[in-house]
């Protein structure tokens, strides 16, 4: 089979390419990894098989309220029925491949934008403007395509994996990770805005720098100064990993937090969910990020604010932005440095440290056995599905 017909056919090798190393004797993962388009090929469907981000359940609380995202390259729609049940669809009409939404909305049924096919919001095609002719045309065999859909702590998720694919529940996925955030409650906290930011580098060569804290003296030294460095500390799951950072006197305006008595205070945690969530829990807010794969060589992170109390602290919100636009700026410059010089052919996987790539390190053997997966070469039966 020519090349061309199958973009994976010459699928770098993972046994090669990453020496599953422990972490004291680790190289970093090669850059095949973060420049080959059939990598990139095999991640869109690693990310539409796992567990992703979509918005605040608020957002679809009430019968008929609808959001929109985008799985893996997959355009979904999420809806809140008549019933209360929340579903998703593929945003795809079965006619001809209309949109039914193009953005959030409140709409008593769905209707394709292109040539008006109405459908209602348990999926079921309701009517087929000027279509008389059509012998054996089945309308209850050409409802949407449902999506698996499910809440945690207040926020949804959407997993695009084919129905005949078994992966792990939501609640698998998450596991640990509200508990381990204690006294913080995800939940309680209200959306405010989104933000999406570009960036001109594979979403791994992002995800790996949120992983380490190593390049914080050096890349961001303002926020550096807001925290105690000397306490910082990893917690490496299976699933998911957790950098705590203890907040040091020059924080400037979370002190402001301590007049208002948010619970959860000494310290800033950030958190990685597998493959590619994020989320910066700090004083009376978090910010979920998640890190989309546009090409081999481009990403863009889409930024969710949320607050205890938006009304009181709109000062901060606005504080939030302009740090978080400088962090994310920083960051987005030195990955995107980093990106060219993977593709330059001058890098080689060099040693991690210790010290402070540990969950980096775990992001890689996840991403390796996936790729073993991808190649059925897996340890044991389905691994990759059992880390979705």
């Amino acid at each position: 089979m020519p090349r061309d017909a199958n973009p994976t056919a010459d699928f770098p090798d993972p046994e090669h390419a990453y020496d599953e190393a422990p972490l004291e004797r680790a190289r970093a993962a090669p850059a095949s990894w973060y420049v080959d388009p059939r990598v990139h090929a095999v991640d869109r469907e690693l990310i539409g098989n796992s567990w992703q981000y979509a918005c605040a359940a608020a957002a679809v609380a009430a019968a008929g309220q609808c959001a929109v995202t985008e799985v893996g390259g997959r355009p979904i729609a999420i809806v809140r029925g008549e019933d209360g049940t929340l579903r998703a669809f593929h945003n795809v009409c079965r006619h001809r491949g209309g949109p039914l939404l193009r953005e959030a909305c409140t709409v008593p049924r769905l209707q394709c934008r292109y040539h008006g096919w109405v459908y209602a919001l348990d999926g079921r095609l309701l009517g087929t403007p000027q279509f008389k002719g059509a012998e054996g045309f089945d309308r209850a065999e050409n409802g949407l395509f449902p999506v698996r859909v499910d809440e945690w702590q207040g926020l949804v998720f959407v997993n695009a994996a084919p129905a005949e694919l078994a992966v792990a529940s939501l609640e698998q996925a998450m596991q640990g990770i509200a508990e381990a955030l204690l006294p913080v409650r995800l939940h309680r906290k209200r959306f405010v805005l989104r933000e999406v930011f570009p960036v001109a580098c594979n979403w791994k060569t992002y995800v790996d720098n949120y992983m380490e804290a190593y390049h914080l003296p050096t890349i961001h030294p303002l926020y550096f100064k807001t925290l105690d460095f000397g306490g910082y500390r990893y917690q490496v799951e299976e699933r998911w990993s957790i950098q705590r950072a203890p907040l040091g006197e020059d924080a400037g305006y979370y002190a402001e937090m301590k007049e208002q008595g948010v619970e959860e205070l000494t310290e800033a945690s950030y958190v990685w969910v597998w493959p590619n969530l994020t989320l910066n829990v700090l004083p009376g807010r978090v910010q979920v990020n998640l890190v989309r794969p546009l090409g081999p060589d481009r990403c863009e992170v889409v930024f969710d604010y949320y607050y205890d109390d938006p009304d009181a602290m709109g000062a901060l919100v606005a504080e939030d932005r302009a740090v978080s636009a400088r962090i994310q700026a920083e960051d987005a410059d030195i990955c995107e440095v980093v990106q060219r010089n993977l593709a330059s052919g001058s890098y080689r996987p060099g040693r991690l440290s210790p010290e402070h790539e540990a969950a980096l390190h775990g992001f890689h053997r996840s991403l390796r056995a996936a790729y073993r997966d991808h190649l059925g070469r897996g340890d044991e039966p389905n691994r990759l599905r059992s880390i979705r």
